[in-house]
């Protein structure tokens, strides 16, 4: 079954608000989820967008969770309470797919 995810973005002060819709055949979930700009830095040695980042990170979370248990309103930096192993992760991925 394939699993689309959308993510809206509107910039802030201090980072980003995102609009994420997780669809597949049967339904969708949204969930709004904010990124500080120093915690992208934090995560990425090359620029990179708000968008891939948490566009990669809910794949991340999809590998592990149905769209239905993941929380509809978070700072991104949340993830790495419930999954140690996501900071690490996350990093790799984005430099393996640059």
């Amino acid at each position: 079954m394939s699993t689309v995810i959308t993510v809206d973005v509107k910039e802030n002060s201090g980072g980003w608000e995102c609009r994420v819709i997780v669809s597949d055949r049967n339904s969708q979930t949204v969930h709004l989820v904010t990124v500080e700009k120093a915690y992208l830095a934090r995560l990425t040695e090359s620029p990179i967008s708000v968008e891939i980042l948490v566009q990669r990170s809910f794949e991340f979370l999809l590998k592990r969770e149905p769209k239905e248990s993941i929380l509809r309103k978070f700072n991104l930096s949340v993830i790495s309470r419930y999954f140690p192993e996501y900071e690490r992760e996350i990093s790799q991925t984005l430099r393996n797919k640059l």
